[in-house]
């Protein structure tokens, strides 16, 4: 279990403000609900003496914030491969496979994410969500970072929050589209499916925008970029499906298996065979928030996506447009 220790001098421009707030700004390294946590616990003391969250200062206090970081996620460590693309003391940026589950939940109790971060590296136990600052679908391949300590945690979740964090995915669509576009629409619980997520209005859901690009387009499908303003769960694959273009293969949200009009056999082996979204994260971009340097990402699109979109490609070949 790691102790940290921090002593330091409240600013006299801090007088009259709340000791939570003022803190927060004093060790921007943690999060203000982990150090309101603390001075609740007594961990965070004023001139030797506890004090609240909510008390006001005067300027010039000795701040001393004593603390354990203690484990934060249970889960076992697994011995389970993982394709790191950049790994430092602070960070580190993974490729997921299709099919890897990022957190354990209902179903999935081991064998994700976040069991192969705790073999990889025992201390990111103690982090919230093991270091985990996003998400990826189980059955979406990409690019994710993790961070490795908590000031690291508390800056990309901030980065996130703030939309600073470059997400672009690339997706093989159903329809031809013509032309980009974005969704701005709220996203929500289904009002009826638990597993699944819906446009729904303002009071109900939350703000999500993705706006899409046309890579290449074909007789029945289009090969899109993506990229997330937002980052709701499932946001891709429910705007898509809201504007009448699902994702390929999409369980949740494609609806059943569609063919197009003399389809080649090997279009109709690809599409049968695809199992999942045709969806990947190709692409990861942000400011470190120690170094200040700006790292970038590219994860090359999968097997599976390539075969299906060759098979796509060659099919238009064989029978040109259907304009």
């Amino acid at each position: 279990m790691t102790v940290i220790r921090h002593e330091a001098i409240v600013p006299l421009s801090a007088a009259g403000r709340r000791f939570d707030q003022a803190l927060a700004e004093m060790f921007p390294d943690y999060s203000r609900s982990r150090l309101t946590t603390w001075i609740k616990a007594g961990a965070v003391t004023l001139d030797n003496a506890p004090a609240a969250p909510r008390q006001l200062l005067k300027g010039g206090e000795r701040v001393l914030l004593e603390a354990e970081l203690e484990v934060e996620v249970a889960s076992a460590p697994e011995a389970i491969a993982l394709d790191i693309r950049h790994e430092d003391e602070h960070l580190l940026v993974l490729n997921k496979p299709a099919g890897l589950v990022v957190h354990p939940g209902a179903g999935n109790p081991a064998g994700t994410v976040l069991n192969a971060l705790l073999h990889h590296d025992p201390k990111l136990a103690e982090l919230p969500r093991g270091g985990i600052v996003h998400r990826l679908d189980k059955d979406t391949s990409g690019l994710m970072v993790v961070a490795k300590t908590l000031a690291a945690h508390t800056a990309l979740v901030d980065m996130l929050s703030r939309h600073d964090v470059e997400r672009q995915y690339e997706a093989v669509v159903l329809g031809a589209l013509i032309a980009g576009g974005t969704v701005d629409a709220p996203i929500g619980r289904h009002h009826t499916d638990r597993l699944k997520q819906a446009v729904r209005d303002e009071e109900d859901g939350k703000h999500a925008v993705t706006h899409y690009r046309l890579r290449e387009r074909f007789r029945a499908h289009s090969l899109i970029q993506c990229n997330l303003e937002t980052g709701r769960t499932h946001q891709i694959r429910v705007h898509l499906a809201h504007i009448g273009h699902p994702l390929v293969g999409d369980p949740l949200y494609g609806g059943s298996l569609k063919l197009p009009k003399r389809a080649t056999p090997e279009l109709v082996a690809a599409l049968r065979g695809f199992r999942r979204q045709a969806l990947h994260a190709e692409r990861l971009s942000f400011v470190h928030p120690v170094s200040g340097e700006t790292l970038s990402f590219e994860s090359p699109r999968p097997d599976d996506m390539n075969a299906l979109i060759v098979a796509i490609r060659d099919d238009l070949a064989a029978n040109g447009t259907d304009d």
